[in-house]
């Protein structure tokens, strides 16, 4: 199937770049959600560079993040997220796709305003876990249940996630599908102004 007639056509393409106005899309929301693989086709119908924070991350510190968390901890690594994402937002616009926890530290939220759209990809528990069971490359999922941690992680970043300025939800369905529900929320906020 052609991924431009699976987005409704030309005129949301148009409507969607309208909406976003020269501004970045910042995609948020859990590991798992789909933010790299949607950010690379939304970046695709929009003609924009797709950035993935986590990849600058690991190119600026020549380390996987699971070996920053190991060597440096948590708290280091947020410091870290935070100044990348300062210089990616001041390089759009572009789609950019975020690691899980940055849209909860509140730096990162009024960075994110202040040079972008955000968008958070909500997704249901089950969808997620389902996505993220069989890889080892999560450090916050190393826990004796990383489902329940999984669960946790909702129950504390979802009130969080809510202050995105448009919520699309993320299923089990053709990633194109989610990517059109993008480009129709991108739209509708045009058509909000």
């Amino acid at each position: 199937m052609n991924v431009k007639q699976d987005t409704g056509g030309a005129g949301l393409r148009q409507k969607a770049i309208a909406g976003l106005a020269g501004r970045n899309l910042i995609l948020v929301g859990l590991m798992g959600a789909g933010k790299s693989a949607i950010g690379k086709l939304v970046a695709a119908q929009l003609g924009l560079p797709y950035i993935d924070t986590d990849h600058e991350i690991e190119s600026a510190a020549q380390m996987s993040i699971a070996d920053i968390f190991a060597a440096y901890g948590e708290p280091e690594f947020r410091a870290l997220e935070t100044r990348v994402i300062e210089r990616v937002l001041a390089e759009g616009p572009a789609i950019v796709s975020t690691g899980g926890g940055a849209f909860i530290n509140p730096v990162n939220r009024e960075l994110i305003a202040s040079s972008g759209l955000s968008l958070w990809l909500k997704a249901d528990l089950e969808t997620l876990w389902d996505r993220v069971k069989r890889r080892q490359t999560r450090p916050l999922l190393k826990t004796e249940n990383p489902k329940q941690t999984l669960k946790d992680l909702m129950d504390k970043r979802y009130p969080v996630y809510a202050e995105a300025d448009v919520i699309v939800h993320s299923r089990n369905v053709r990633k194109e599908a989610v990517m059109r529900d993008v480009l129709k929320a991108l739209a509708a906020v045009d058509e909000g102004k």
